[in-house]
This record gives C-alpha cells, structure tokens and sequence, in this order.
C-alpha cells in the first residue's frame, strides 16, 4: 500500500519532492474532483518556487474529471476563503506551505461557502482516494488524459479589497504611519491595493514597506513572525520611523502579528481579547469563541463587555465548525488566527490590523496603552515547546497527576487545562511530532508565571 505523508489532520503539508510533487499533486485534484463532485473549483497559490508547478498539476487533476478551474494566481489563503465564496464556487484549492520551510509545500481545501476540509469532513477520504489511484497507477496517465474541464485565470481583487475595509469606518481613520512586513510572501500584493484605496479616499496611512515583493528563495528567512529571529527587522522600523504600529505576516498572511508603537511584539493572545471588546461594541451580546491555551484575559474582557466567551479545541477547522453552530461574531486564537462571521466564518490576516487601527483612531491611544494594562492583570508564558524522547501522553499524564489534587478546576477540550486559583496551565501534544506545548498564566503575578512555568518545564523535561 502506497500511504501519502503529507496528508494531517486539516491540511496538507509535505517535504518536496518526496512527499508532495506534481505527480501526487494530480492525484490530490482528481481524488478532489472524485469525492467532492464539483462543476467549478478555484484555485490559487503563494510564491514558494514549487507554488506555480503544484497548482498546475492539481488545477489537471481537476480538470481530467470534467471541473471547471478558475485560477487566483498569486495570491493569499483568505483570497481563495473569499473567492469561493463571493463567485459561489463549488469549492477551492490553495497551494501554500505558509510558515514552513522553502522546501515544503501544501494545500488547503475548502468546499461550498468555504466550508474547511479537514480529515473528519472528508480529507480522509480524498486520501484515500488518491492512494487508490497511486495503487492503480493511474497517476501514470496524468499528462496524458483529455482536461475536459474549462480553464480561466480570474481576479476577485477589487472585491475582497472593498470586503474587508467594510470591517472598519474608514471616516475615523487619523494619520497613521505603518509599518508592513510581507517578508517576501504574498501579502504584498494586498498592502499595494489598500493603500491605494485609501489614497483614493484621502485617507492619511502612511505605509512603510518591508519585503514587500514576493520572492520564493526566501532571502531574509522564511516568514514566519512567530519567531523571534524574524521579528528584529520590523521591530528596527517601527523605532526608526516613529510608526504607530508594526504588522508583520506569515507567508500565505493568513495570519498577522501586531507590534506597538515602541517596537513591542504583542502576544497574539492579548489581541484577541482586544478584538473581541471591539465586536461586541458593534454587536452587543455575541458569542466570542476562543482558544483553551490561555483564556483568563479573554473571558474577562468579553464577559465586561456583555458578550459570551464560548471554549474551542485549538485549530481552524475546530473554531470554524463552532463560529457556524453557535453563530459567534468573531473567534480568535492565541497563535494569530482570528475568524470572522462576516468573512464567511473564516480566518483573515488584513481583517484584524485594520480593526486595531481603527481602535487607536477611535480611542486616541497608542497600542501599547490599549494591551498594557490587561498584559499586567494575565500574565502569561507564552507558547513553550518541549521534543520528547519518550511518551507524550505518559508525560501529560505524569504532570496531570501531580497538580489536578489541588486544581479547582480541569478541563479536557484539548490537552489539559487545570486551574491552580491564582494560575492555571494548559498542556498538549502536537498532532505531528513528539512535542508538548506548555501555556501558563496567572491573576496579576509575573514572578508566579515565571515560577511556574520553570516548575513545570523541569516535570516534563525530566528523564
């Protein structure tokens, strides 16, 4: 039996050439086309160098079981979210690896209304599918079998441009100056053309742009802000040029990072607070989803708010499935993803900045006073990780059994959660690697955050 490895359980993501190549690309968009049936498909792709190759075996696959294809180009995730959704397509394809290194690739799937394919809702299958057709060798007529399905290269660009500034009133924007990271991905593209919107409207925004051409080589580093090596450039700028905010993105800018106007990287955990307090001025007593990982900041701020704070497992297909059956306004999560019911329920990377700086418009505070406060009542670790050697469920079982006798609380949503009273943690594995990931806060107490976190490193560490 031939298993494909770049399948997981939201997406797909693997090593090229020897997980994921034109070859097992064809078979993922005719395995596609076998399982979800579709008369029209769209597809897009970001700028690593395999991007163009992927996405033009994928679009054939489709197309050799009679889909219409209707290509994005170079573009964002989120485009392809939208896209699928404001032209009513059956379904959509985007060829990305987002953070990973250059030499991965990947796609994400989506069906009608944009609606996440993951391995519960059928990515499972299409594997299955696709493996089948390895089996059978079917792969083999891949350049060879009639593309009976049409083809079009499209833009929905002045449309998602207008969608998502109708996030904010544009009428209280002041001059700001920003800064923008692209980090040669595919947010640059976007950055151009709500700049231009804006200059349109004689809106003041100043950008200042860094590595804003997309280049799939990579030269400064793979963007990925999450890591801190990445961070010092857009840090430098925002000093440099007195900005009012710095935003850096992820390579398929699915995701953003917010820097206040000191050149601080703001945790995305405290920005999800922040953006919930924002939605419920508009929309008073919604449903907020978050993630278990750290939430003390979160609930409380949603909950002064007059809003309802709803627990989610961690991952998009998990928060969108939930934004859907509780109808929730707006769902975010610690490690950038912030979701949107008025974006089809999906996640966005321009939608969140936008809002922030319509916050600091509005209020007439910088970013550092609007998150400094609430910073200081929740603490927090941020994200740790630990490889292990040995068992990583024995090991969250280990540290389970020594705190949950005096834990006033435990949750099981994903991982554990236990609350200590003054501080709590959550700890879970990695669904792909033998990682676990530790998050701890605390009510006001940095020593106690610090405390406890070494405290629990050393359990997990230890041989």
């Amino acid at each position: 039996m031939n298993q494909l490895q770049c399948f997981n359980s939201s997406d797909i993501r693997g090593k090229i050439p020897e997980q994921l190549n034109e070859d097992i690309a064809w078979r993922i968009g005719r395995a596609t086309a076998d399982w979800l049936k579709p008369e029209t498909v769209i597809v897009g792709a970001d700028c690593r160098l395999s991007s163009s190759a992927i996405k033009t075996a994928v679009t054939n696959g489709l197309r050799s079981a009679g889909v219409n294809v209707l290509d994005l180009g170079l573009c964002g995730t989120e485009e392809i979210y939208f896209a699928v959704s404001h032209l009513k397509a059956c379904g959509g394809i985007m060829v990305t690896a987002s953070h990973n290194p250059k030499d991965y690739n990947g796609m994400k799937l989506v069906g009608k209304d944009s609606v996440p394919i993951a391995a519960s809702s059928g990515l499972n299958t299409i594997k299955e599918l696709a493996e089948n057709l390895v089996n059978q060798n079917r792969g083999d007529q891949s350049h060879e079998t009639e593309l009976t399905g049409s083809y079009q290269e499209i833009s929905s660009l002045d449309a998602y441009i207008q969608h998502i500034l109708g996030f904010i009133n544009t009428d209280v924007l002041k001059p700001l100056k920003l800064v923008v990271n692209a980090g040669n991905g595919t947010a640059g593209h976007i950055v151009n053309a709500i700049e231009a919107r804006l200059k349109k409207s004689n809106k003041s925004v100043e950008f200042i742009k860094l590595l804003n051409e997309p280049d799939g080589n990579f030269p400064h580093g793979v963007p990925n802000p999450l890591l801190p090596d990445a961070r010092q450039q857009t840090i430098d700028a925002v000093i440099n040029h007195k900005a009012d905010m710095g935003i850096a993105w992820d390579g398929d800018f699915d995701r953003c990072f917010l820097f206040d106007e000191k050149g601080q990287f703001i945790e995305g955990y405290y920005i999800v607070g922040l953006l919930g307090e924002a939605f419920l001025g508009h929309h008073p007593a919604a449903k907020i989803i978050h993630d278990p990982r750290l939430t003390w900041n979160t609930i409380d701020q949603v909950k002064a708010a007059g809003g309802t704070p709803v627990l989610c497992r961690t991952g998009h297909s998990h928060i969108k499935t939930m934004m859907r059956e509780e109808n929730a306004v707006y769902g975010g999560e610690m490690s950038a993803h912030h979701y949107f019911r008025d974006f089809f329920y999906c996640d966005s990377g321009m939608i969140p900045w936008l809002l922030v700086a319509e916050l600091i418009s509005k209020k007439q505070k910088p970013l550092s006073t609007l998150v400094k406060e609430r910073i200081a009542l929740y603490p927090s670790s941020g994200e740790i990780n630990s490889r292990l050697t040995s068992d990583t469920q024995k090991t969250i079982d280990k540290v389970r059994a020594v705190y949950e006798p005096d834990a006033k609380a435990v949750d099981t949503t994903d991982g554990i959660s236990l609350d200590m009273g003054q501080w709590r943690f959550n700890l879970r594995r990695s669904n792909t690697e033998p990682v676990i990931r530790l998050n701890v806060e605390s009510k006001n107490d940095v020593l106690l955050v610090n405390e406890k976190t070494s405290e629990l490193l050393a359990l997990i560490r230890e041989h």
